[in-house]
């Protein structure tokens, strides 16, 4: 009877964090990266390849790393909304196309609007993981040290930037 006791204990467990992992919204799964600094890196820029970026360019600026791709159908959905967002100057909007080809992303902008103060390439995907990007699109505010307060898993919506981003922002800005 007790060599039995282990093995369904453990079968017990496991329903257990199955049964409490399917009851939650996969978009707030929690980063790791929130409240620690962004992880640093210089990428190409998409419009000038000539020219690089890097995080510790915006230093003192609270900003929006935005994840996006053309062929990523859930960007379309939060475009316009990005639009309107940049188009109001409350904060400055970074691009980070991933896994993209270039004349793809250009195209992209040109056809939907470009709301980016600047797009990077990270066509291989490397900043991505080392920013625990899930899937595109994702959304990132960072603050002035360029530490990581908050992550948007899946499209920026009207309501996740009125109730939760924008007053992140404007309280960052302070």
């Amino acid at each position: 009877m007790n060599r039995f006791l282990l093995p369904l204990g453990i079968f017990i467990v496991l329903v257990a964090f199955l049964a409490i992992g399917l009851n939650r919204d996969p978009r707030e799964v929690p980063s790791p990266l929130v409240g620690k600094p962004a992880p640093a890196f210089e990428l190409p820029q998409l419009h000038r390849t000539e020219a690089k970026f890097a995080p510790k360019d915006l230093q003192g600026k609270v900003w929006l790393l935005n994840v996006w791709a053309s062929w990523c159908v859930s960007c379309r959905q939060e475009h316009p909304i990005l639009v309107e967002l940049a188009k109001s100057g409350l904060v400055p909007i970074y691009g980070l196309n991933y896994k993209d080809q270039r004349a793809d992303a250009l195209k992209w902008l040109r056809q939907f609007g470009d709301p980016y103060a600047l797009s990077i390439v990270d066509a291989e995907g490397r900043v991505g993981i080392d920013y625990g990007v899930y899937g595109v699109p994702e959304t990132y505010v960072i603050d002035k040290a360029g530490v990581i307060r908050y992550k948007q898993i899946g499209p920026v919506t009207q309501d996740a930037l009125e109730k939760t981003i924008l007053p992140l922002v404007k309280e960052l800005q302070k």
